[in-house]
C-alpha cells in the first residue's frame, strides 16, 4: 500500500467495517496448488541457489516462448534466443529504456501514466514526453496526436496494456497503427503486457507474427511479468522479448544491474506453463465478471461515481464532487469510510509533485481502484461506502 494512503487509513474507526483495500494491484490470491509444490520442490534443489545465466535458464526461455505462441497464436514468430528473463518486469523495463534511449532522448508515455514507468526515465535523465489520453476516448491513445509529439529526439513509444492504471484495454487494430507508427519513424515501440492474460476477447494482438510483412524484431520490445498471471509478485520474474540488436545491449545492462533473473521461479515455473494455462483462463473470467459486476454496484448504489475505463486489474473511476481534488477525495474515502485508493494525481506527476499540463484532468476528477484485490461482496459493499462518503462530504 502507497505509504501516505497507509497513514490516512489510521485515522479510519472501523465504522463500517474493517477496511478494503484496493490501492496496489496485487494478486488477491495465492499460487495454485500445483505451483506452490513446484515452487517448494524447486526451493529444496540446489540449483535453486545458483546464478541461472545472464538471460536466465533456456528451458525456461523456451518454455516462455512457446507459450507466446499460444497466447498470441500459432503464426507467432517468439524463439528463446528472443528472451531475456529479468527480475521483475519494471527491471525489464528500465534495462530497455538504458538501452533505446540516452541521457537527454526522449520517449513517450501516455498520461496518466504508469509512475513507475515515469520515475525510470526520470532516474536515467531521459525526458518523458506527455502523450494526453481523454475519457471521452475511454483512454484509448491516438496515433495523431503522438504524431504531433515526435522529434528528433524521439527513441521510443511505450504501451502499457491493459493498461496501470486506467484498465483500458488496447484492441489489436489500435496496436497495430502504433508498430505502423514506431516503423515510420524509426523508434521502438515498448509494450508492456503485465496484464496480457486477463484479457478475454481473443488474442491481444499478432504483432509478433511472422506472417506479418514487417519484422517485428527491428520495432518492438514486449514486457511481460509472471507477477501477476501466476501470482508470484515476490518471486520477482519477468521477461523482455527482443531482436538480437536490442537484446545485446540489455545482455550489457543486465550483467551490470541483476547477474542473474531470480532461479527459483524459472526451475518451478519452467515444466508446467503449458498446465497453468487452464487455470490462467478460469482466473481471467472470474476477473472479467468482477468488472462487470463493480460497473452493475456502482450503477445501483453509487451512480455518481462513472467508470471511464477498466479492464485488467484496475478501473479508472470519476469522483463527482466538483471542487475536490482527488487527493482530497482518497484521503476522505480513507479517513472515513475505510476504502484505500489511489488519486489520479499519482498517474500524472512529473518532477517534484508538479502536474503535467495534460494531467490537470486526472489529478482533479479521477480515482485508480484495485479491482483484482477484492471479491464480488467487497465490491457491493465499495459501492454502499461510497454513497456514505457523498452524504458525509456534501
Amino acid at each position: 500500500m502507497c505509504p501516505k494512503v497507509g497513514q490516512w487509513l489510521k485515522r479510519y474507526n472501523n465504522e463500517f467495517g474493517p477496511p478494503i483495500d484496493l490501492c496496489q494491484g496485487a494478486p488477491s490470491a495465492p499460487p495454485c496448488e500445483q505451483l506452490k509444490k513446484a515452487l517448494a520442490s524447486a526451493a529444496s534443489d540446489p540449483a535453486s541457489a545458483k546464478y541461472s545465466g545472464n538471460f536466465g535458464m533456456q528451458l525456461m526461455r523456451e518454455a516462455l516462448a512457446n507459450e507466446m505462441k499460444v497466447v498470441y497464436g500459432p503464426n507467432t514468430d517468439v524463439k528463446a534466443t528472443d528472451v531475456a528473463l529479468t527480475a521483475g518486469c519494471n527491471l525489464a523495463f528500465y534495462a530497455v529504456a538504458q538501452v533505446v534511449a540516452d541521457r537527454g532522448d526522449e520517449i513517450i508515455l501516455p498520461v496518466p501514466w504508469y509512475f513507475n514507468h515515469q520515475m525510470a526515465l526520470q532516474m536515467l535523465g531521459i525526458t518523458c514526453v506527455p502523450l494526453p489520453l481523454k475519457p471521452e476516448d475511454g483512454f484509448q491513445p491516438s496515433v495523431e496526436a503522438c504524431e504531433a509529439l515526435i522529434t528528433p529526439s524521439t527513441r521510443a513509444i511505450a504501451l502499457v496494456t491493459p493498461n496501470n492504471p486506467t484498465g483500458a484495454i488496447y484492441s489489436p487494430e489500435l496496436l497495430k497503427s502504433f508498430a505502423s507508427f514506431a516503423q515510420k519513424h524509426d523508434i521502438m515501440l515498448i509494450l508492456d503486457e503485465t496484464y496480457r492474460d486477463f484479457i478475454t476477447t481473443g488474442p491481444p494482438h499478432s504483432l509478433l507474427s511472422s506472417s506479418d510483412a514487417c519484422n517485428w524484431r527491428d520495432s518492438i520490445v514486449h514486457l511481460f511479468s509472471f507477477s501477476k498471471s501466476y501470482a508470484i509478485p515476490g518471486y520477482r520474474l519477468g521477461a523482455i522479448v527482443a531482436g538480437e540488436s536490442v537484446l545485446e545491449q540489455v545482455g550489457t545492462v543486465l550483467d551490470t544491474i541483476q547477474i542473474s533473473p531470480p532461479t527459483l521461479p524459472q526451475l518451478a515455473l519452467q515444466s508446467i506453463l503449458p498446465s497453468l494455462r487452464p487455470l490462467l483462463i478460469d482466473t481471467a473470467q472470474a476477473l472479467a465478471a468482477r468488472h462487470d459486476h463493480f460497473r452493475r454496484a456502482l450503477t445501483t448504489s453509487a451512480p455518481r461515481w462513472g467508470i471511464g475505463s477498466q479492464g485488467g486489474y484496475f478501473a479508472f473511476i470519476r469522483h463527482p464532487f466538483e471542487h475536490k481534488h482527488s487527493a482530497e477525495v482518497c484521503e476522505g474515502l480513507a479517513a472515513r469510510v475505510g476504502i484505500a485508493c489511489l488519486p489520479g494525481s499519482n498517474f500524472a506527476t512529473e518532477r517534484n509533485g508538479i502536474i503535467t499540463s495534460d494531467g490537470e484532468e486526472f489529478a482533479r476528477k479521477w480515482v485508480r481502484i484495485a479491482v483484482a484485490n477484492v471479491d464480488e461482496e467487497q465490491l457491493t459493499e465499495v459501492a454502499r461506502r461510497l454513497t456514505i462518503f457523498e452524504e458525509m462530504a456534501e
